[in-house]
């Protein structure tokens, strides 16, 4: 990457670490955080770079101005208007999305104003969400002539079919309160106290053994698409694993003693 390109990225993509949590911010506000190629270039970037950092505890993607993310950059778009660049587009957006799902510690949306078609398919990808109760979702592509297929990728993980093909062929927003009891977020809080509240559930994050919250999200993600019984299957030797690492048995050791447990990380 050329110095020029690393600054742009830097620019549109800020990135701030405290006590293991990484915050990436998207910072196009004037265009509403539209995952513009660059953008997701530079999310691609730091998702990768994060994926071997073993320090990192959990990561928060937030956003600048007055809305999350209106999706991808229209005026981009309009801008190449060529199967194959669409196609490599759509290809590099799902990596992306992919990536967040790949990352070995949980990712929480920290979501404000409007999530929109892919923004709202960025949210879908996140472990977890937190929006302010004045926050609005949609897969509004249908508006303009353009079935949202690829948020709907993530959209159908997270809520049932009926809810995520009545908000695709609709495009209709849907609030907060809403997407809470579709699935599509996990916590709701007063938009004053946004970041109280993804600071609290970062805490309590980083609060537990590493290596069990690094075990669960990917066991959680594999067992997903298997069934019943494979899942088991799984689950129980990833179980048996976690129970040889040191965590766990001073976790367990803690809790016979009354007392806090002191991670070590393996």
């Amino acid at each position: 990457m050329s110095a020029q390109q690393a600054l742009s990225h830097a620019s549109i993509l800020l990135r701030e670490e405290q006590g293991g949590v990484v915050t990436l911010t998207l910072n196009r506000p004037a265009q509403f955080n539209a995952l513009s190629e660059e953008m997701l270039s530079a999310l691609q970037e730091s998702l990768d770079d994060l994926k071997q950092d073993e320090t990192v505890r959990c990561v928060v993607i937030a956003a600048s101005g007055k809305a999350f993310c209106a999706g991808h950059d229209l005026k981009q778009m309009r801008a190449n208007p060529r199967q194959d660049y669409y196609e490599a587009l759509f290809a590099r957006c799902s990596r992306v999305m992919q990536a967040i799902v790949n990352l070995p510690v949980p990712v929480i949306a920290r979501v404000h104003g409007m999530a929109t078609a892919a923004g709202c398919q960025l949210v879908a990808s996140c472990d977890l969400a937190i929006a302010t109760e004045s926050a609005t979702f949609a897969v509004s592509g249908i508006n303009v002539g353009l079935f949202c297929s690829t948020p709907a990728v993530a959209l159908s993980r997270n809520v049932s079919p009926k809810h995520a093909f009545d908000m695709l062929v609709t495009g209709r927003f849907i609030s907060s309160a809403e997407a809470l009891s579709f699935g599509l977020v996990s916590r709701v809080a007063p938009d004053a106290e946004l970041d109280e509240a993804v600071a609290a559930l970062t805490a309590s994050i980083c609060a537990k053994s590493p290596v069990a919250i690094r075990t669960g999200k990917a066991m959680f993600g594999r067992q997903r698409s298997m069934s019943l019984e494979e899942a088991y299957s799984y689950a129980g030797n990833v179980m048996a694993c976690n129970m040889m690492a040191e965590d766990a048995a001073e976790g367990i050791d803690a809790f016979i003693e009354k007392r806090k447990p002191v991670w070590k990380g393996r």
